[in-house]
């Protein structure tokens, strides 16, 4: 799209400026449009430098709100990129991503190839932004000395040293957070432990902890990854449920950093030679979460990972958790029956409890009591009686299923099947006239009911109480902006559960492209990807019989189960997902 026709698209500019501005293109005979737009005032420089990337088919990148990657820097000389005014901004397996003014820059494009071994992608970029970035990225060790010499001016650039951090309000935080610490210690890279404690009380790292939490949750991150290496503190982000590096902190802010947050989530800081578990609540731009932190001891120091709950995540309804109308009519007629065991399946972090609490959300109803037993209690729903497992007190998830029988519930979420007794006891409260949740770690739906007869439960119960099992996995979503429609054979989807037998029929499927709102991977958010096996008189008479899990599968499809690869090929042909993000979630040895 030419780039006035995009300008007047988006709202910024009208055909009257227009109009104005091609007047005063042929007086001045001046080629460059856009340049007489910003010097009249009448549309942005960013704004221009974006309609000029959409037209000539590349993305722009703003430097300003873009977190430019330490991995990236790291394999391009300074020189370089000095050289050519260009800054290199992720780093994707062997790809490098290159915000350069001029995309047309063969010979730096050329440069940064040889420099990196990488594949260089150019992205377009403003060239101020572009010089601000490699003062900022390649500044060396006389930037923190600079920010002492400005008595920790705010948003000062830090030293390589610190690592690339989002160039946002919080990242500014960070950046001085750090340089304010480094001058408050001494540059020796070992540090006691005793001063580390004595230096998390202290301003610059009460500042940086809480700005290291508050980028994650601007970045939508599920945990956040605090890991002393040799000579620095890589953190990293899990983002759409893959871990990216979001910057580095100088090895000799590593005790006050991790004492800091051990303070945060009421941990003992003395204890440094075992795992610790601890919590941290915060509220931020006026919604709550919940931060689930564990610490454990490695060479180098310790490792602290924080998962961020959002407590408004489970309000979101069944609707918005990516299941198609067929599976979600089913999962509400089976959780809308008095009584049975309904199960929820998939490996850590496929949302699993995610999707139980939505359905105890929807089942939350005055005339209705729920209980819950967990460990831990991730989110907290009103009206519901939530208990969290406790040990040390001789409360476990059995002991808590025994008193909540006399507790006249109506529903019981059991947060994780882990032994035979917890299991028989859920069972007995199903057959007593009760609705049972609770999830299991199983690949598939029809594994789950192997694997309560491998924890000794007897068969003839299994097909008595189980109503219905569901597995489940998160894949990335293609982001709405930037994915693009491309065609191949069908037969290429045929290991997806295609039905494609003519060799030359052609699917248009899309992929993922990177833009500046996915921070160039493609992918914005996560969608579910389901299989939902419901027990009929066929599949009991299997289990009770103890027979193989080919045979309970094969049943299970008989009787209307799609496959979590055919659930995954519907969101393909869909455009929520690509092909390779099913295969990464779904696909093992042998399938």
């Amino acid at each position: 799209m030419p780039m006035a026709d995009w300008l007047k698209q988006k709202g910024y500019l009208k055909d009257d400026q227009e109009a104005e501005a091609k007047k005063v293109q042929q007086q001045t005979n001046q080629a460059d449009l856009g340049k007489i737009l910003v010097q009249l005032g009448m549309v942005g420089e960013r704004e221009v430098a974006m309609a000029k990337a959409q037209e000539m088919g590349y993305n722009f990148v703003d430097l300003d709100r873009f977190p430019v990657e330490s991995s990236a820097i790291n394999v391009v000389r300074e020189q370089i990129a000095k050289n050519h005014s260009i800054i290199p901004v992720k780093k994707e397996g062997n790809t490098l991503y290159v915000a350069m003014s001029d995309v047309t820059n063969i010979q730096a494009l050329d440069d940064v190839r040889l420099a990196s071994g990488c594949r260089a992608i150019p992205v377009m970029a403003l060239p101020a932004a572009i010089e601000d970035a490699i003062r900022k990225y390649y500044g060396g060790s006389s930037a923190i000395n600079t920010a002492a010499n400005t008595a920790m001016a705010a948003g000062s650039a830090v030293s390589q040293q610190a690592g690339a951090v989002n160039n946002t309000n919080f990242g500014s935080d960070i950046r001085s957070a750090i340089a304010s610490a480094q001058i408050a210690r001494p540059a020796s890279e070992d540090v006691e432990q005793d001063d580390g404690e004595k230096m998390a009380e202290q301003a610059p790292i009460i500042k940086l902890a809480n700005a290291l939490i508050q980028q994650a949750i601007v970045d939508r991150a599920s945990d956040i990854h605090v890991e002393p290496q040799s000579k620095m503190v890589r953190i990293r982000y899990r983002v759409d449920g893959v871990l990216m590096e979001a910057m580095t902190v100088p090895r000799n802010l590593m005790a006050a950093l991790i004492s800091r947050l051990k303070i945060m989530a009421d941990m003992n800081i003395a204890e440094r030679r075992i795992p610790q578990d601890g919590r941290i609540e915060i509220r931020s731009e006026g919604k709550e979460y919940d931060l689930r932190v564990s610490s454990i001891p490695t060479p180098f120091g310790e490792k602290i990972v924080m998962r961020i709950l959002d407590k408004s995540s489970v309000m979101i309804g069944l609707e918005k958790l990516g299941f198609t109308d067929e599976h979600q009519l089913k999962i509400e007629e089976l959780t809308s029956q008095p009584n049975g065991m309904f199960l929820c399946t998939g490996p850590t972090g496929s949302g699993k409890t995610t999707t139980q609490y939505s359905v105890l959300n929807r089942l939350n109803t005055v005339g209705v009591n729920i209980i819950t037993v967990e460990d831990p209690i991730e989110y907290q729903l009103n009206g519901i009686a939530q208990v969290q497992v406790n040990r040390k007190a001789g409360l476990t998830f059995a002991t808590g299923l025994r008193a909540f029988l006399r507790q006249d519930p109506d529903i019981i979420m059991v947060g994780e099947m882990r032994d035979l007794e917890t299991a028989e006891i859920a069972i007995e409260a199903s057959l007593t006239g009760h609705l049972v949740l609770s999830t299991l770690h199983t690949n598939d739906a029809p594994s789950a009911t192997l694997r309560m007869i491998d924890m000794g439960v007897e068969p003839y119960l299994i097909s008595a109480t189980v109503i219905g099992v569901l597995a489940q996995r998160l894949a990335r979503r293609l982001c709405s902006d930037c994915k693009e429609p491309y065609e191949v054979p069908a037969m290429d989807l045929r290991r997806f559960g295609m039905n494609a037998t003519d060799p030359d029929e052609m699917i248009t499927i899309y992929r993922p492209v990177g833009c500046e709102n996915c921070r160039m991977t493609g992918y914005r958010g996560r969608t579910g990807i389901h299989e939902l096996m419901l027990m009929n008189a066929e599949i009991a008479e299997l289990v009770v019989r103890r027979a193989p899990l080919a045979d309970v599968k094969d049943a299970a499809k008989a009787n209307g189960m799609k496959e979590l690869r055919e659930d995954g090929l519907y969101k393909v042909l869909s455009g929520v997902t690509d092909p390779q993000e099913v295969m990464r979630v779904v696909f093992t040895a042998g399938y």
